[in-house]
Formats: structure tokens, C-alpha cells, sequence
């Protein structure tokens, strides 16, 4: 398999990747409960212009319209007879609008859980979910997707069927936990061993780290752990836009430009390669990010000290203070950004 990661990260350096899918959507007229990957078939201008808004805020990887992507998700809304279709597409209207970027921009295929928990705590097996995920990138790969972008994960199970899914279509892959919870996923993953995850798989991922949480100083606690772990490793941070807040019955996320772009810097001084948005994270936030990262130098390595004191508190313990973790027969059904 080529890697496109590593070929950018040579020319470019460290690389920043997009922000939110869902709170952009949102903003665009999507209704709650609907599936933002019907908008590939329904409303395909909009999903190009959420992309095309992250192209010239400057991102160099922005990732499809297919969180929720598998039979499963798809299931939900009646959908699930059209995976390979609504996969194929969201990876076409990002291939479209990254090849007219006028420089490299690198298109990730967006894979989400599926919403179910793996044998023994629930019913589907791991084979099933293989070929789950092999469906959904197999639509990906056909619509030019450059790389499997796994994220949002708690289960290193099914990271790893995600994973094996990958190898079998012939994508390389990375893939993103997401530590809510006390500092480690639901299903009581620490950052420490993100790394080891598909040890046992025949390719490794061309990048591997956190997204979304609870906030940009938790994510960024989890990185130094992840990189003091395996300081030459590709590692992926792309954190929430600060803290959510309801006001009413929306929710805001509390992050400002300036706070999202002393976030790059923090991220870059603690060993991330790959950094971008998740939710509540707006064109502008990734124009302010793309700024910090271009004047950016490498700086010393930041204690979690410094990071709260520049980007605000810890809104969990850390995974060293957590212990093994409780949360791990909870079913997790959120969707990116």
C-alpha cells in the first residue's frame, strides 16, 4: 500500500487535518436525528461546500461524509441496502473538490463504530463486523479515497476489525479512540496503548492517535501520553472546540479561534504529526489553526500543567489516576462533530 501521510508529512511537515462534520451540517439545515451521509445522494452541493470551506481554511486531509457509514448506522434510517452507493459518493464529492484544491490535499474515508458491541458483551461477532467495516471502505476505496480514517473508537476490537477491513480492501489506514471517560475510552483503553492495538495485524496504521472527548485540554493530556509511549509514532489529535454548553436545547462549543490555535502549538510541542478539529470546530477556528501552525516552530514539550494554564482545566482524571476503567459494557452511539 502507498502512504499518502507520510509522503505530505515529508513535503509539509506537520499536517492539519479538518474540523467538524456534524455542527457545520447542522448549520446547513441538517435536522436532528437525520443521517448527515443521506445529504451525499440528497444534497450534495452542501457536503461539497463543507468541504471546499475546509480546503481554503487550509487543511491538508478532510475526511468524507461517512461517520456512520455501515449497515448498521445506515439500518437506522432504512439505509442499509445502500452502503456501497452513499460511500462511493461521499469519497466522490471530496475526491472532486481535493483535486481542484490546487495542491495536495489528501482525501480520509470517514469510519465510525457501528453502534454495536463486539461478542462476548454483545451479539455481533468479530468476523461480522469485518465484513461490516469491508463494505463500507470498499465504497470508499471505489470513490477515491486516499486512506481509512477510523475514529471516534472505544473498542480496540472493533478498531481492529476496522483495521483488518482496511488491509483486506487494500486502504491504508489509521485510526482515532476517543478518551471520554476518565481519561481512556468507555471500554477502559488508555492512550499509552492505542499504539498496540493492530500489533497482531499483517500492515500497521500510517497513523494512529485520539479525537473528539471531552475538550482540547483533555485531548491534549491524552497526547502526551500517547507519544511518551512512542515518541516516533504518527500521531493524530483532532479535538473537540473546546467545552460543550447548552443554551437552550443547542449546544455551543466554548472554544475561540485564539484558544483553537494555541491548541496547534500546544499539540505540535507535544509530538502530534497530524492535527485538526472536531466537534464545534468552524471554518473560521481551522483558518486560525492553519496561522498557528505555518508560524509555528517546535518548542519544548508541554507538562499538563502549562496546558491547563493555557487552554483551561481538565474536565477528567487522566488515565494514570483512573484505574481500570468501569465503563466498558456502555453502549456508545454518538456521531462526529
Amino acid at each position: 500500500m502507498t502512504n499518502p501521510i507520510d509522503a505530505l508529512i515529508a513535503e509539509k511537515g506537520v499536517l492539519l487535518a479538518d474540523g467538524a462534520t456534524g455542527t457545520n451540517l447542522f448549520a446547513m439545515g441538517l435536522e436532528s436525528g437525520e443521517a448527515p451521509e443521506l445529504w451525499n445522494e440528497d444534497h450534495p452541493d452542501r457536503i461539497a461546500a463543507l468541504h471546499q470551506g475546509f480546503v481554503d481554511a487550509g487543511a491538508d486531509i478532510i475526511l468524507t461524509n461517512s461517520f456512520g457509514g455501515t449497515r448498521h448506522r445506515l439500518k437506522l434510517h432504512n439505509a442499509q441496502d445502500r452502503v456501497h452507493a452513499l460511500n462511493r459518493r461521499a469519497a466522490e464529492i471530496a475526491r472532486d473538490v481535493a483535486d481542484k484544491a490546487g495542491r495536495k490535499v489528501i482525501v480520509a474515508g470517514s469510519v465510525g463504530p457501528t453502534g454495536e458491541l463486539l461478542q462476548p458483551l454483545g451479539a455481533m461477532t468479530y468476523d461480522e463486523a469485518v465484513e461490516a467495516f469491508a463494505e463500507q471502505i470498499e465504497g470508499l476505496q471505489a470513490g477515491g479515497a486516499d486512506v481509512a480514517w477510523i475514529e471516534t473508537m472505544s473498542a480496540p476490537d472493533e478498531i481492529r476489525a476496522a483495521a483488518e477491513a482496511a488491509i483486506r480492501v487494500g486502504l491504508p489506514y489509521t485510526y482515532t479512540g476517543s478518551f471520554d471517560t476518565a481519561g481512556r475510552t468507555m471500554m477502559g483503553l488508555p492512550p499509552s496503548d492505542i499504539h498496540v492495538v493492530t500489533d497482531s495485524l499483517s500492515q500497521q496504521p500510517v497513523g494512529v492517535g485520539a479525537n473528539c472527548g471531552v475538550g482540547a485540554s483533555d485531548i491534549l493530556a491524552s497526547l502526551l501520553d500517547m507519544s511518551a509511549a512512542r515518541p516516533d509514532a504518527t500521531i493524530i489529535v483532532k479535538g473537540n472546540c473546546g467545552i460543550p454548553e447548552f443554551r437552550g436545547t443547542e449546544i455551543h462549543y466554548s472554544g475561540t479561534p485564539e484558544l483553537m490555535a494555541d491548541y496547534v502549538r500546544l499539540a505540535v510541542d507535544g509530538g502530534a504529526m497530524i492535527v485538526g478539529g472536531c466537534c464545534g470546530t468552524s471554518f473560521e477556528h481551522l483558518k486560525a489553526m492553519r496561522v498557528a501552525l505555518d508560524s509555528h516552530a517546535r518548542a519544548e514539550r508541554p507538562s499538563v500543567g502549562e496546558i491547563v494554564s493555557r487552554i483551561g482545566p481538565l474536565r477528567n482524571k487522566q488515565a494514570a489516576e483512573s484505574g481500570e476503567g468501569s465503563g466498558g459494557a456502555r453502549r456508545e452511539r454518538r456521531r462526529r462533530g
